[in-house]
């Protein structure tokens, strides 16, 4: 008999849920940031996260939008396509009672084609395989997405390069960690 998959569990670096350990389903693919990369790209934006607008487009086991709620962003909307993913999302606001924290269970292409609202951070952890970063970006600039002077978050495999950017975001950050590539971004208008 096949043993059943386990759960992964991830823990909040820091902020008011600083320590917490929330539970993810095992999931094919299911890769959560690592402790390592989190603590990095928040201490980038350690200044710029807190009462921003955030959204974490393929948010998985949620640990990139639960890190900034816990860092005092006004509102996070999560899309994940995975339904037991989503749910999973959504328990953990209600346990953390957090009103701030939105999820979309949907495809995130589809989202960025529907009605934009602008955003001041975006986070970008799409599956590797799906090969996607640069469309995701040419979307988020041409339909809307982003405020003025946004800040967007790009991970992928280390052996691929930064993606192809709009004309008018900048990459200020880029780091490797592992078979993590990471990189921030700026949109300058």
């Amino acid at each position: 008999m096949a043993k059943a998959k386990q759960q992964g569990q991830l823990r909040i670096i820091g902020g008011d849920w600083r320590g917490r350990k929330l539970s993810f389903p095992a999931i094919e693919g299911l890769r959560p940031t690592s402790d390592r990369v989190r603590e990095t790209l928040f201490n980038w934006l350690q200044m710029e996260i807190r009462d921003r607008r955030c959204l974490d487009l393929f948010a998985g086991s949620g640990a990139l939008g639960l890190e900034a709620l816990s860092r005092g962003a006004a509102e996070v909307v999560m899309v994940e396509q995975d339904r037991s993913a989503a749910q999973q999302i959504r328990q953990h606001l209600q346990t953390l009672n957090c009103q701030t924290g939105r999820v979309e269970n949907g495809n995130a292409f589809n989202y960025l084609n529907g009605t934009a609202t602008e955003f001041d951070v975006v986070f970008l952890d799409p599956p590797y395989q799906l090969g996607c970063l640069a469309e995701c970006c040419q979307r988020l600039e041409i339909n809307g997405w982003l405020k003025d002077k946004a800040l967007i978050y790009l991970e992928d495999s280390s052996k691929n390069p930064p993606p192809d950017l709009p004309d008018n975001w900048l990459l200020t950050r880029s780091k490797k960690a592992g078979e993590i590539g990471y990189h921030l971004a700026q949109r300058n208008i």
